[in-house]
């Protein structure tokens, strides 16, 4: 954009000949339509739920859980916000993009939930409660994070899953 800014704006005697007027007129509406969909876009994310997922079938235990699978950065920041139910034996898996420490937080998150931290092995290493609309983060204690899971509050208490437990079917990540 500075160059674009420059050459229209800029003070030097030489008049602009046909091919850079047409070059820069035809391109005005394309960068023009490009920030549009863009604002669009970021306005969706911020004012509903994204589109259902790809499922992970992962199993904890003697259960199998559905699970949405959040793999970019736009999947992983909109998460479960603004939903207003999940089915049973349904959450999200967050598949970060690197491994390390991580934090979630429940904006705009109507559904209390439970958020499983997994290292890239696939071992549960923390359990956290979320209260919805809390905006305070909460943040790994270990370093080594490469999956989160959420599932509706209590339901990693109620199936009998504790840190240490494996989960199976999760995705390969790069490491």
């Amino acid at each position: 954009m500075f160059f674009l800014k420059f050459c229209m704006c800029s003070k030097s005697p030489r008049p602009v000949n046909n091919f850079e007027r047409n070059y820069f007129t035809n391109w005005i509406p394309v960068l023009v339509a490009a920030g549009l969909a863009i604002t669009c876009a970021m306005g969706r994310a911020q004012t509903e739920a994204q589109p259902p997922l790809p499922v992970t079938m992962l199993q904890l235990g003697s259960k199998t859980v559905r699970a949405e699978t959040a793999d970019d950065d736009n999947e992983r920041s909109c998460g479960l916000m603004f939903r207003k139910s999940l089915n049973t034996d349904c959450g999200m898996l967050f598949v970060m993009p690197k491994t390390g420490p991580v934090a979630f937080w429940m904006r705009n998150t109507e559904i209390p939930l439970s958020i499983a931290y997994i290292d890239p092995n696939g071992t549960i290493m923390e359990l956290h409660d979320l209260e919805p609309h809390n905006e305070t983060t909460v943040r790994s204690e270990f370093s080594r994070i490469a999956y989160a899971l959420e599932m509706p509050q209590g339901w990693f208490t109620k199936n009998n899953i504790w840190p240490g437990e494996h989960v199976g079917g999760l995705p390969k990540i790069a490491r």
